[in-house]
């Protein structure tokens, strides 16, 4: 297989496609990731969120992004988003929430637990039956529109912060510690090119699986890395808020015990 021009060729080189194949049988369809079982205990890693200090403070700002888009189409201080001669605009909800990588907002920011936002709204964390995604927390938004006071996690991606604690836990408890041989899995979506026959595989050292975040060709964190001796795998499915970490019991403990990461069991999803 020829390698293409990319800073992480030396690190994280491009394998046959078939090192998913266990992964296709044990999960089906890895279109938008590959979804494992419990192997043989399960967690579910949240991404991050955030609060303005000012909301946090004084109370919730009662302006939503859509509120917001909408004044400043009005004043002319933005322009609508026209898409194939469409005003998306006009046909859809700007909601405040985004596709891909993300990392702290900056000073006047501060991280919001998805346990603190539960207790203060009455929502569920995650409701019974769902996965973590944009139907969570319904009562902190307006008509679908988050307030502009809050950062919500983005969709198809582990944010930067979580990403790196979540590799130093995996290190910890990984056969080899930094040297433990990993593969790296990256969804045809996120290429922009649904290829099935050339699916998008790396593989390198745990140690070096912060480049797949920095260095990556897709602004997302991988669909899934995984060890090579399959001891546990993650998956980070494009549709959701969150990422599910299969593996021993020991991880998964120790994933639900961290003060960094904010993990939770989904019994419907394990």
């Amino acid at each position: 297989m020829s390698e293409e021009p990319n800073p992480m060729s030396s690190l994280w080189p491009l394998v046959p496609s078939r090192a998913t194949d266990w992964l296709l049988e044990l999960c089906g369809d890895g279109l938008t990731g590959f979804m494992p079982p419990a192997m043989p205990d399960a967690v579910w890693v949240l991404n991050a969120m955030y609060e303005h200090e000012y909301e946090y403070e004084q109370g919730p700002v009662d302006v939503s992004y859509h509120e917001y888009r909408q004044a400043r189409l009005g004043d002319g201080s933005a322009q609508p988003h026209i898409v194939g001669g469409i005003d998306l605009d006009a046909v859809s909800i700007t909601t405040g929430g985004g596709l891909g990588r993300a990392r702290h907002p900056g000073p006047g920011w501060r991280r919001l637990r998805w346990a603190e936002l539960a207790r203060r709204t009455g929502d569920p964390i995650v409701p019974d039956g769902l996965m973590p995604s944009y139907r969570c927390f319904p009562s902190a938004k307006k008509e679908g529109s988050w307030p502009l006071g809050m950062v919500p996690p983005t969709e198809g991606s582990l944010d930067r912060d979580t990403c790196r604690r979540l590799i130093a836990i995996l290190t910890r408890y990984s056969p080899a510690g930094p040297d433990t041989r990993c593969l790296a899995y990256y969804n045809p979506l996120l290429l922009g090119a649904v290829d099935f026959d050339n699916l998008h595989v790396r593989a390198g050292r745990l140690g070096d699986a912060e480049n797949l975040y920095d260095q990556s060709e897709a602004d997302f964190s991988p669909s899934n890395l995984w060890a090579d001796d399959r001891s546990w795998v993650l998956c980070t499915d494009y549709d959701l808020w969150a990422t599910k970490i299969a593996g021993p019991p020991a991880l998964i403990n120790a994933l639900l015990d961290d003060s960094e990461v904010e993990a939770v069991r989904l019994p419907w999803a394990h």
